[in-house]
């Protein structure tokens, strides 16, 4: 069974050539790649005005994401104890230690990128 024919207003019967630089070009392709779309398509919804996807980001900087949230997590817990004096010195001391091992940590895998 052939497949079903497409409506007049859905086919791209028009093709469109456009002469850039070299430099427009790699910023084309570049931000393409980036969203992980082809140049057309990049192109077509950039002029067209409908959105883009979001930007794809990589497992690793995910991760850092994730730890960087949790820290600010840490730090707001301890801030609210800290205000409502409910701590003990001995127990914020060791938050406040694991949060600069977690920091230290992230500095680290930031600088081996």
């Amino acid at each position: 069974m052939a497949r079903p024919k497409k409506d007049i207003e859905s086919l791209k019967a028009i093709r469109v050539n456009v002469r850039m630089t070299i430099n427009e070009y790699l910023i084309v392709s570049g931000n393409a790649a980036t969203l992980g779309m082809g140049i057309p398509d990049y192109i077509r919804k950039r002029v067209t005005g409908r959105p883009l996807p979001r930007t794809k980001i990589t497992p690793e900087d995910r991760r850092l994401f994730v730890e960087l949230s949790r820290i600010g997590n840490n730090i707001n817990q301890l801030t609210k104890n800290s205000h409502l004096r409910m701590h003990s010195p001995k127990i914020l001391h060791q938050q406040l230690a694991e949060v600069r091992r977690m920091l230290h940590e992230l500095k680290s895998n930031i600088k081996n990128k």
